[in-house]
Formats: structure tokens, sequence, C-alpha cells
């Protein structure tokens, strides 16, 4: 389904917190958004760019304020010659067939509309458009593109789906999955994962399905950051549930406070700098004495845009991944601005968590017994 995502109203350009959050809903009750315009308060292009748009077959969800709501139905009713009623204490087009406090469904030609409002400090109406697809979306881990195509490609034949591959770092595959006619998702998933069975995790929420192997096996976890400033607990800590597998984590960012929060060695960082293998050893045991956890992920380096040297420029990381029995280390050289070194240093030091315990994230409970 293609599914088109209009913004009208300044609040959805300037408040990016409002605007992820219709995103993030809108996400969970579709498989995608294919594109999304933003108009201004007033443009008055609007009702030129409308007109064209409902004579293509495309759906749209259309979020506005409440102030703009009736307005916006008053543009769609002299495009679709209808006239608004009122219906819920809402004006809204008289062909309108489901509506619902804040939100309604409309049917124009080879369209559907979701005209919805929506305020800053609210909870999203209900969105009343829904994905006519079948979906489903995979990671594999440790192969690349071409390798994974190869494998993957017969069976989506087989089980009559399309399949579409996105690298997300080095090592990490999103596989999303569509159903055509007479597909079956599951049948392709279940056989997928019997030619991968230590490289793919049958889940679309990577972070939901550690949360939950780790409730479920009676573990912990703890982070020890310094470059990434909490950005690794946060990916956690912004899913439900986080609270059952983590107790806490470090932001170090000084020498001081790796010293004495987390017992790294001074001759260590004297000698090699707290951007290096040793120091980011000495972190992430450190997070495991201090919280008692059973797995500890540690991350030091240069995001920039400043800081780096000759020896270690910009997009110099390290990141330890530690359980109590094992520790692996790993050295990165990243680009992009500072943003994307944190994001991509997080993704791969999820990664390391999962490769380090391949026993405990890749195998599901009914292939152990």
């Amino acid at each position: 389904m293609t599914l088109h995502l209009l913004f009208v109203g300044n609040k959805f350009i300037y408040n990016t917190p409002l605007k992820e959050y219709v995103v993030r809903q809108i996400e969970q009750k579709t498989d995608y958004i294919t594109s999304i315009t933003y108009f201004k308060e007033g443009d008055n292009s609007l009702f030129l760019y409308l007109q064209q748009e409902l004579h293509a077959s495309i759906n749209f969800i259309i979020v506005t304020t409440k102030q703009n709501f009736s307005t916006i139905g008053k543009l769609i009713c002299t495009i679709t010659s209808d006239n608004q009623i009122l219906k819920e204490n809402m004006l809204i087009p008289s062909n309108s067939s489901i509506f619902e406090n804040g939100s309604y469904l409309l049917e124009y030609k080879n369209c559907m509309l979701n005209i919805i409002h929506m305020d800053e400090m609210q909870k999203m109406p209900e969105i009343l458009l829904q994905t006519q697809d079948l979906s489903a979306t995979v990671h594999i881990f440790e192969e690349d593109k071409e390798s994974a195509m190869a494998i993957l490609s017969p069976i989506a034949h087989t089980f009559d789906v399309n399949i579409e591959i996105v690298r997300l770092i080095d090592g990490w595959l999103r596989v999303d999955i569509v159903s055509k006619k007479y597909g079956d998702i599951s049948k392709f998933i279940h056989s997928a994962k019997a030619l991968l069975p230590l490289s793919l995790i049958s889940a679309s929420n990577i972070i939901h399905h550690i949360i939950e192997r780790l409730f479920l096996n009676q573990k912990k976890i703890t982070f020890a950051e310094s470059c990434t400033g909490g950005l690794l607990a946060y990916y956690f800590t912004k899913e439900n549930g986080a609270s059952k597998i983590l107790g806490g984590s470090l932001v170090t960012y000084s020498n001081e406070l790796k010293e004495n929060w987390l017992a790294v060695e001074p001759n260590m960082l004297n000698m090699f700098g707290a951007v290096s293998i040793g120091v980011v050893s000495q972190m992430s045991e450190g997070a495991l004495n201090v919280s008692n956890a059973d797995y500890a992920i540690s991350i030091s380096g240069i995001a920039g845009d400043g800081g780096g040297t000759a020896q270690k420029p910009v997009g110099t990381v390290y990141i330890g991944a530690r359980t109590k029995t094992t520790n692996q280390e790993m050295h990165l050289n990243l680009s992009g601005d500072r943003n994307y070194i944190q994001d991509q240093s997080v993704l791969f030091a999820i990664k390391m968590l999962l490769l380090i315990d391949k026993e405990l994230f890749f195998t599901e409970d009914e292939e152990k017994s």
C-alpha cells in the first residue's frame, strides 16, 4: 500500500517530539509511510496540491491541528463536491464512511483519506486507515547483503512473498517481507530461520526482543557510555519493559569518573587514552561489577565534530561487550556527523551484545527443548 503522510500546521515542522510521536503511532498501524509532505499555516498552494493528489491512486493520512480541522474538510469537500455535516461534534464531509473523535475516513475515487486533528500534549486519535498488506520484518547478522539475497530469494519465491534487504551497519541486515496474494510469511520465516539458525532473529523490534530474552532468562544488563552520552541506554528505556532487565547505567564522560565510578586504572588512561581498547574493556568490567548485572556494554570514542587527532581521527570508537565469563572488544572507524557516529556506535554495540551470547538471543525456546 502506498501511504502518503501530510502534515498541515507550523507545529508539525518545528515541534519535533510531537511530529515524531505522530509518525511512530502511524507506523505501528501501517506497513510504512511512503513519503511525508509539510504545509505551513495558510499556505495557499495546499488546495491545488490536494486537488491534484486526490486524483491519484494514493492513500493519505492528513494530520492537522484542531483549529484547521474543519478548514481541511472544507477543502476536501470542494474537491470532492461534498458538504460538511456535524457528526460526533465534528464538522466532516457527509461521505465519510467511518469516524471517531478527532478522526474520519473518506473514500474518493481510488484514494482512501484519513484526516486527523492533533495538538501538542494530546493522545493521538484513532488511526482509521489500516494497511491491506500482510508484512513482517526480520534481522540477519554476520551476512552480507548479496549472500543473504542468494539464500532468501528462492524461499521467497517458494512462499510467494517479496523481500527487501537494507544494511543498517556492517553485519546487520534488516529484511522486510510483504506477502503477495497467496503468500505465506510464516512459512517463509520458518524456512529462513532453519537455514540461518544463529544469524536470523524473527522480530521486527530488536531491542524489544533483547528485553524479552533477558527477562525470560532472568538476566540483567548495564551500560557504561562516554561518547554516546546515554544514547545506548535510551535505545532500551524508550521501550516498554526496560525496567525488567536494566537496573541502571553510567555516563562517564570524564577520565575522573571513569576512574572513580568504573575503576578504570589511571595508568591505562595515561598510557593509551580514554579512547582505547583497554579502557573500554575496563569500563565494561567496572560496569558489570558495580551493577552486578549479567551483561555489560561499554563505548568510548570521538564523535566529533572536533577532538580528533592523526592517530585517533573523528569517528574512532571502541566498544566492549562482557558477560560474567567472557569479554570482547571492537575498534571502529566511523564516518558521518556527530549524531550519525553516535547512532552507528550504538547499533554496533547492540550487535556485539547479540553475538556475545548467540545461544540466548538467537535460539528460540522451542529449539532448546
